[in-house]
């Protein structure tokens, strides 16, 4: 009765633990998962503004450039002389061409526009008024204007940036560019969750959602609609209409959730300002996945207290493996932690070297002579304006190793077979340390339409090619880490594999021993039969390895397909996605099948295979539909398959001829044996393994294997 009672007692308690660790694990996972969306949320909006601020500021310096031009001051002196006009909309629409941007037009002090680089389109600037737009106003009173709103003329938005055009220190007119933010917002509308931007008001003005456009996320004062109806920043019949959802901050940092109207769905939403601009960024992710995390963890944890009523007998064995997985997820939050560090050092330094760019200008008559040079030129360079106007070639701060090249590129420019993409050069800076730099030079046009030289803009490159060095020292350290944890798998393996007949030897060595003393001649022989039957077990497990790294594994078992491709995606395929951002799908056949292998080894080819997709996509641009790596079960005759497809950037028919090669590796740091074990393990177990092009993208592996009958 009393064992009975303890019994009962003990198995209550481990109920009620059972139900703590339910609870408690649901509640763990999705604080786990909620935790990652915000780090998630937070890293894209930091991506997203520096985007948004690049492009916002891309093109400040054009208006003022434009506004020091003779040809702008001439003609707001002379605006009715068509002469002058047609050689202003000329010189505009070179500048705007090369330039890149939008629009380009110069206003007189009434905003009436004078000349405009579409002075020749249906929608012309020409003649339109705009000194009802506040970026007028601002460069009217000598400051530098930026707003952003609905076009009077062509009715399609965009960023306009302006800058006042002086005389003697009074203001005579304004030149304005217009900047499409369309590069920025069209690639949003192919993310699953919704990201806007808001302005001071908290009007939406740009977003992956176009019904959510020009409505206010909060209530407008009667005074701020008439100044936007006044200015018609978004179109003319603009009038205040509430988004149909609804932000609520949490009381924990850092966000907030957003919530639709109608249909209930959330969404963590977290907001960037970008007080430089007056706008604010927000990026959201479906709050399901918390959700589904904690119902994820309720059913393990469910599982687990089953196990845990099964008895004592298995509590060791379930604490050891439960220490062994913690210690492993301690080890990889630390690697997520010092890789997620790593990655914002090399933000963090992109976005200081972003925030410090400046673009150096520099013109030249036709004989090559330096006529103008910027303040960010003579940094960029290490000498004075007064040191470098007049000089001809060759100029102090080119490279004495590249002599030639200089010279040749200087001689094709003033030949007038500059290339609009550009030319990268390395020049030398007064202090002797070297720069590089990136050249884009066009035609510099005088009021008359005259071809007088030649007008370059440099952009210093540097800071980026040694980012792009740092970035590559950081992959080659990781990829030494994965190669040390695969031979620490290895020798865990064997490990665990020679424990049981080691133990076994001893035990029956005792035995031997002790029928010995007692001259039992009997049982002695079946105890030493025994443990030679044991040593040759051993010896088995020893030769399967030595097999499996000589490429002759033999050993083989019925295996349920379907399981080893879950079992190679839970021990490392999944985790590894995840963590590049790469979703992973999984096609299972319609029913079980099995074949006969050695599961271990089987499980490593899928695993390997599937890292070489994730490597291969990592390395190559995203297609429109983005990058997935996809695993298929099927049958195909007689013959069960197994799929893994990816959509990185495929076999070059030189590559795929030799893919199986020994020694074959197109990594600077592989040794060219991976895929030819792979193949030599599925072909000890009667399969096949092949590789080809994806239909549309990407690559396909193919284990074949007999069906088990």
């Amino acid at each position: 009765m009393p064992h009975r009672r303890w019994g009962a007692g003990f198995i209550a308690a481990m109920l009620c633990v059972a139900v703590l660790l339910v609870v408690g694990a649901g509640e763990w996972a999705a604080q786990s998962e909620r935790d990652t969306q915000w780090d998630n949320l937070r890293r894209s909006g930091e991506v997203q503004a520096l985007a948004l601020r690049g492009v916002a500021t891309r093109y400040n310096y054009l208006p003022f450039t434009t506004a020091q031009h003779p040809l702008v001051r001439q003609l707001l002196h002379h605006p009715a002389s068509q002469e002058v006009r047609d050689a202003a909309n000329a010189y505009l629409q070179t500048v705007n061409h090369h330039a890149g941007s939008d629009m380009l037009y110069v206003m007189d002090l009434q905003g009436l526009t004078l000349a405009s680089s579409n002075w020749d389109t249906p929608n012309s600037f020409v003649h339109q008024n705009y000194r009802n737009r506040p970026y007028f106003r601002d460069a009217l009173n000598g400051e530098t204007g930026r707003f952003y709103g609905v076009g009077k003329t062509t009715g399609e938005p965009g960023l306009f940036v302006s800058a006042p055009v002086r005389e003697n220190g009074q203001v005579i007119g304004v030149v304005a560019v217009k900047v499409r933010m369309e590069p920025i917002a069209n690639p949003w509308e192919q993310l699953r969750d919704p990201v806007f931007v808001t302005d001071e008001r908290g009007i939406v003005f740009l977003g992956s959602v176009p019904a959510w456009l020009y409505r206010t996320s909060r209530p407008v004062t009667a005074a701020d609609v008439q100044q936007l109806q006044h200015n018609e920043q978004y179109g003319t019949g603009w009038t205040p209409r509430p988004v149909p959802w609804a932000l609520r901050q949490q009381n924990d940092p850092p966000g907030a959730e957003l919530r639709l109207d109608g249909n209930g769905k959330q969404y963590l939403a977290f907001e960037e300002a970008l007080p430089d601009l007056g706008w604010t960024l927000t990026v959201t992710a479906d709050s399901r996945v918390v959700t589904v995390a904690r119902q994820q963890a309720w059913a393990l944890a469910t599982l687990a207290s089953g196990l845990l009523v099964l008895g004592a007998l298995y509590w060791q064995l379930r604490e050891r493996r439960l220490a062994e997985n913690r210690q492993a997820r301690i080890g990889l939050e630390q690697r997520v932690q010092e890789r997620t560090h790593a990655l914002q050092q090399a933000q963090a330094f992109r976005q200081s070297m972003e925030d410090s760019l400046l673009v150096g200008m520099r013109a030249r008559d036709l004989e090559g002579r330096i006529v103008y040079v910027n303040a960010a030129m003579c940094d960029m360079v290490g000498y004075s304006a007064d040191e470098l106007v007049g000089q001809l070639p060759p100029y102090p701060y080119w490279h004495p190793d590249e002599l030639d090249r200089h010279w040749n590129d200087s001689d094709t420019i003033l030949a007038g077979k500059a290339t609009p993409q550009g030319k990268e050069n390395r020049l030398r800076h007064r202090n002797g340390s070297d720069v590089y730099t990136m050249f884009y030079t066009a035609h510099l046009i005088d009021g008359n339409g005259q071809h007088i030289g030649w007008m370059s803009s440099v952009v210093d490159i540097t800071a980026q090619k040694r980012a792009e060095e740092q970035q590559q020292q950081r992959e080659t350290q990781l990829q030494r880490v994965q190669r040390v944890v695969t031979v620490g798998e290895m020798a865990s393996t064997l490990a665990h594999e020679l424990n049981q007949p080691l133990a076994a030897l001893v035990n029956y060595a005792a035995a031997a021993r002790a029928l010995a003393e007692q001259g039992k001649t009997g049982p002695l022989n079946d105890s030493l039969a025994a443990l030679s039957a044991q040593a040759l077990r051993a010896s088995d497990i020893v030769g399967r390895i030595r097999r499996w790294v000589r490429q002759h594994p033999e050993t083989r078992e019925p295996c349920d397909l379907q399981a080893i491709v879950e079992q190679s995606l839970g021990l490392l395929l999944r985790a590894e996605a995840r963590r590049h951002g790469i979703p992973v799908r999984i096609d299972q056949a319609p029913v079980p099948l099995r074949v006969s292998a050695d599961r271990v080894l089987l499980e490593q080819v899928v695993i390997n295979l599937g890292l070489n997709a994730l490597q291969a996509m990592q390395t190559h641009t995203p297609p429109p539909g983005g990058h997935e790596l996809r695993l298929r079960i099927t049958t195909d005759g007689g013959h069960a398959l197994v799929q893994v497809l990816d959509r990185g950037p495929g076999l070059p028919p030189g590559i795929a001829e030799r893919l199986f090669e020994p020694f074959f590796t197109t990594r600077s740091d592989g040794l060219g044996l991976g895929l030819n074990i792979c193949r030599s393990i599925v072909e000890s177990m009667g399969g096949e393994l092949q590789a080809r092009n994806r239909d549309g993208g990407g690559a396909l592996f193919e284990i074949r294997l007999p069906l088990d009958p």
